[in-house]
């Protein structure tokens, strides 16, 4: 049969196993049947994105099935029909029972089969040519449904319980396959060591990096886009490591939206986010205006502008205000800019990534100005604007952090504060930023108010009182 995978359905049969044993180790065998049907029925809900069920897809299908259970025994023309008929996905009812259990018992097994059924999804949606941003979102709806799940009940989530390196997703050989010389320690002993050089700063992790991304406030859509292409861009890696054709495909991106909506932290994020998977050498964000790409006279606006990108090289390149260096006429400078930036994006495709960010109406016209743009901006990702509950979480996410703290009285009063800020909101509204010089001002007031007390207690030192909001008036500092 013709077949996309370079390497066997057999091996793919290898790799299931291996994930599925890892879960299995951790006492959990007797939902092998359930979990092998489970998989079928969620492989079938990947592929109905898909372009066509073919051979490829039959003969994966029938290799999955856990260690001592009955391969399937699918035809094609029985596949497809399956796949047709698929429904929307549904958590098993042993995921639930297997929460349960963890809360009970103090365990994170539902956690651990979240990453099993996470890598086995992205090897399934490698299967054929054609991985879709709809694959990526239908991994993505599995991931945050069975998540709920975990959350909902209270399993417990530790950092280190879930590293990726933990589990088994590929047949590739082990350290010690690689390096058999490297000799092994036992007991007490203490092998030599060469004398270390110095470390690289910590990267965060891939699991960490995402929990800094469902941690930000509010976004939902943008989160949710994000994990997406996450995983989209996993298949494709598995897609390469499998000697796989990969169709062409524009990571560089447009945020879109007023300020102070998260556009740089998520920029930020997700430089890391794609260091973490492989796609960027370093994941460093590198965050430029117009002012940082261009000069004054004829000729240097280049020279800078190469500068710029020769620092974000493996990493991301973030223009604010984007549509700023194609405001002037056909001599500006900007121009020239945009130009050394497009080539570069072309030069360094493999290890550069440009995100350009600014106001929706600006953007869409920066964008639609320059074919060059047009051909390789294909992703927008929308920031809105933060309604008055999400300001006021954003608020005491500040206050948590700097160690002041709302009585029920203040809090109300800050609801109150940003509930009206957001109702009158107009174009000049600034979103997190506002939120910022709310906090700055009420520090200001509540340090005035506590410096007037005969001998503050640390309660007094962290209390933010109603009055803290009313920022003195000017008759007012003059007496």
């Amino acid at each position: 049969m013709p077949t996309s995978w370079k390497k066997s359905p057999d091996d793919f049969h290898k790799i299931y196993i291996a994930n599925t044993e890892a879960f299995y180790k951790a006492g959990n065998r007797q939902y092998s049947a359930e979990l092998d049907e489970f998989m079928r029925r969620s492989a079938m809900g990947l592929w109905s994105h898909s372009v066509a069920v073919t051979d490829d897809h039959v003969a994966v299908m029938n290799q999955i099935y856990s260690r001592g259970n009955q391969p399937p025994s699918y035809m094609l023309w029985t596949l497809t029909s399956a796949v047709c008929e698929t429904t929307d996905f549904l958590p098993p009812v042993f995921f639930w029972n297997l929460a349960e259990e963890d809360v009970k018992h103090r365990r994170e097994n539902s956690r651990i089969f979240i990453r099993m059924f996470t890598n086995i999804l992205l090897y399934l949606a490698a299967t054929d040519d054609d991985v879709t941003f709809a694959e990526a979102e239908f991994i993505t709806d599995c991931i945050d449904k069975l998540t709920l799940i975990c959350d909902t009940t209270g399993v417990r989530n530790t950092k280190d319980a879930l590293n990726p390196m933990d589990f088994v997703t590929s047949i590739a050989p082990g350290f010690k396959e690689k390096h058999p010389a490297v000799p092994a320690t036992s007991g007490g002993e203490t092998p030599a060591v060469a004398p270390e050089e110095p470390k690289e700063e910590e990267k965060p992790s891939l699991d960490e990096l995402m929990a800094q991304l469902d941690a930000l406030v509010g976004l939902e859509a943008v989160k949710k886009d994000v994990k997406s292409l996450i995983n989209l861009v996993k298949v494709r890696k598995l897609r390469q490591e499998n000697d796989l054709p990969v169709p062409p495909m524009s990571l560089h991106m447009v945020f879109t939206g007023n300020p102070g909506t998260g556009k740089t932290t998520v920029a930020r994020l997700m430089a890391g986010l794609y260091a973490a998977i492989g796609v960027l050498s370093k994941g460093q964000l590198i965050e430029v205006d117009r002012s940082g790409l261009v000069a004054g006279y004829v000729g240097q606006t280049a020279l800078k502008t190469q500068e710029v990108i020769k620092s974000a090289l493996g990493g991301v390149l973030f223009i604010d205000e984007a549509y700023s260096l194609a405001s002037g006429g056909e001599n500006d400078f900007g121009r020239e800019a945009v130009e050394t930036i497009l080539k570069a994006m072309e030069d360094h495709r493999d290890d550069l990534i440009v995100i350009v960010a600014g106001y929706d109406g600006p953007m869409e016209k920066f964008i639609s100005s320059n074919p060059g743009l047009e051909s390789r901006f294909n992703k927008y990702l929308h920031f809105p604007d933060y309604n008055g509950e999400q300001l006021l979480a954003i608020f005491k996410l500040q206050c948590d952090k700097n160690g002041y703290t709302l009585t029920p009285e203040s809090e109300e009063k800050a609801r109150a504060m940003f509930t009206e800020m957001y109702e009158n909101r107009d174009d000049n509204f600034g979103n997190g930023r506002d939120v910022r010089n709310c906090f700055e001002d009420m520090v200001v007031t509540q340090s005035n108010r506590v410096a007037e007390l005969e001998s503050p207690t640390k309660d007094d030192l962290m209390a933010v009182l109603p009055e803290d909001f009313e920022m003195p008036k000017p008759e007012e500092e003059k007496d």
